[in-house]
Formats: C-alpha cells, structure tokens, sequence
C-alpha cells in the first residue's frame, strides 16, 4: 500500500493512449497516484505508466475490458489492494464501430461492442467505485479535493452521425449517466461531471485527419481554429480532480474550440 495515503488516487479507464494518457500524465504531475487501465496494448500502457512517475506521480498498470463484469470489479479491487482507496474515477475508455455502417446497416454485434464498452462499462464501473468512495466516507479523505467522478463524452451526444449511430447513442447516453449519478451521490459529497471533447487528435480521429483539416482550418467548424489535444482534456480533468469546481455537480464542460455554439 502506498506510504502517502495523502495522495489522492485515480482510476483512468483506457488511460494507455491518447485522451487517456495525457489525463493519466497531467494527473501524475498534480501528485496523483494514478491506475491505468487498459485492454490490449500493454506497452502503450508501460510507457504511460513511466511518464506519470517522471511526471511526479505513481502508477499502477491493470489489464481490463470495462465492458465485462469481472473485469470491472478486478480493476477496483487491484486499486484498493495497491492504494487504499479511491478519489477520482475518469471514464474514459471508448471505442468506435469497426465498420462505419449506414443506419439501415449497423450490424447487432457493432451495437453491443460499442455500448458496453462505452456505456455499460462506465455506468456499472461508477456504481462499483462510487459504493467504495461512499464507504470511505470522510475518514483520511485528502483535503484538497472531495471525491469525483469524470466521464469523458463527445460532441457525439448531439451530433448526428449516421454512420457511426451506436456511437452517438452511448455518448448521449453518458449524459444522462452524468445526471443521474450526480443527483443520486450529491448527498454523499461525491461530485460528477462530464468533460466532453471536441475533434481531438488521437489514434481514433488519424484516419480522418484530412476531412477534418478542411473542416477546422478551413471552413471554421470550430472558432478556435484548431485540432484540439488530449492536454486541452487533461487540463478539465485537473482542475476537478485538484478541487476548482466544487460548487458544481452534474456540469457539462465543453472542451472543443467552441464547437457546440450555434452560430449563424
């Protein structure tokens, strides 16, 4: 177990690349001890791991699919085993459909690996972790912060895709996952919010980096006329996760260059 039970401790759900890892750095340099989860890439992981530590924190790697049971729950019991407890959980795990299918053909097996990963995982994985914080309760409870839950969604939730709608669904859905969880925990002094990005440059926007690069430079889809970065995200994440916003609960924080404004 850690000898700083000071230290706050974060759960980063596909915390291996991109988003996810520059959430887990931006973390580890706020003092955090930091447990990365990921699914398949283990060296992506190590490699995160190594750069929360140089970045000041500590880390814990652990292999986990959120979209499964057992999975989940070893995740939380191996953060407990190494830590001690639990402060942050950010949701940021998320996959995209294999095949961007047309509506009239999104295959069922698309629908159901692309809402549990990005839906049922996070919704089952912040009851899990939100009954450990509520045990916890105010007993060595940092003083920094109180306890927080972060999804991470998308413009998705809004914008329709009609070739990728499984997608969409489960970024709407973690809205009102948002809302929920924020009603149901505020009697309990835990805190949750929703950070969603924009066009975000990472391995999942590479391969429509040229579509967006019109859209963006060119014909100003955004105000602020640039791809954004996971650091842009990682900046939202700290700010909770070191205590700025605790006045707020249920809060939607946009993080996408002014995208979600209606402009004529």
């Amino acid at each position: 177990m850690n000898d700083t039970p000071t230290h706050r401790t974060a759960i980063v759900t596909g915390g291996s690349r991109g988003i996810g890892r520059g959430i887990a750095e931006a973390l580890g340099a706020a003092g955090h001890n930091v447990v990365i989860n990921y699914n398949s890439n283990a060296d992506a992981a190590q490699q995160a791991a190594d750069a929360v530590k140089a970045a000041g924190g500590d880390a814990l790697i652990v292999q986990a699919d959120i979209g499964q049971s057992d999975d989940r729950k070893r995740l939380v019991d191996e953060a407990i085993a190494r830590f001690g407890r639990i402060d942050l959980l950010v949701n940021n795990a998320g996959v995209g459909p294999k095949v961007r299918a047309d509506l009239m053909d999104m295959a069922e097996e698309s629908w159901d690996w692309v809402l549990d990963v990005n839906l049922k995982g996070p919704f089952f994985l912040t009851q899990l972790v939100a009954n450990r914080m509520i045990e916890q309760g105010e007993a060595d409870q940092p003083p920094e912060a109180p306890p927080a839950i972060v999804n991470i969604g998308s413009i998705s939730a809004y914008t329709a895709s009609i070739n990728r709608g499984e997608y969409c669904i489960a970024k709407a859905g973690i809205g009102m996952m948002t809302s929920l969880f924020a009603d149901r925990l505020a009697p309990h002094g835990i805190n949750v919010y929703e950070v969603r990005p924009g066009i975000i440059a990472t391995d999942m926007t590479s391969g429509v980096k040229a579509k967006y690069d019109k859209l963006i430079l060119e014909d100003g889809i955004t105000p602020i006329r640039r791809w954004g970065k996971p650091d842009d995200i990682a900046k939202a994440v700290v700010a909770i996760a070191t205590g700025l916003l605790p006045f707020s609960t249920g809060e939607v924080i946009n993080v996408d260059g002014g995208f979600h404004m209606k402009r004529l």
